[in-house]
């Protein structure tokens, strides 16, 4: 899987925010991989490019690979990625900057399907059938 939407930036301290956009992984159990086409951007925050790859690796993404460095990430990317408690968030692209960050495990739930209209049993719609 080639990145060509990734990047890097060395930070003040020698540690590096690696940026990639992936496809997304399949979500939810009948699903096939890649089959939405839909594309998330990674940030990852760790101490050189080489163990953020690993981190990325260790997951489950086996073929993540840096080349190039067409699309460092940002400053609010870099941002978000230094504060969370894990360094490693996720988000779709192309990016809409309303979205928030996620934490890489909520990648690889199923995707909450919309809620069933509610038939209300009383007038408040509070009331419990026994």
């Amino acid at each position: 899987m080639s990145m060509s939407g990734g990047g890097f930036i060395r930070l003040p301290g020698g540690s590096v925010v690696v940026a990639l956009s992936l496809p997304r992984p399949p979500h939810g159990a009948r699903s096939g991989p890649y089959e939405c086409g839909c594309r998330v951007r990674v940030l990852v925050h760790a101490v050189n490019r080489q163990r953020a790859l690993t981190r990325l690796r260790n997951l489950g993404l086996r073929a993540v690979y840096l080349r190039g460095n067409t699309e460092p990430p940002t400053p609010d990317e870099i941002t978000a990625v230094l504060h969370h408690p894990d360094g490693l968030v996720w988000r779709e692209t192309p990016g809409d900057d309303t979205e928030s960050w996620h934490p890489i495990r909520a990648l690889w739930r199923p995707r909450a399907a919309p809620a069933p209209p509610s038939s209300a049993t009383g007038p408040t719609g509070s009331e419990r059938a026994a």
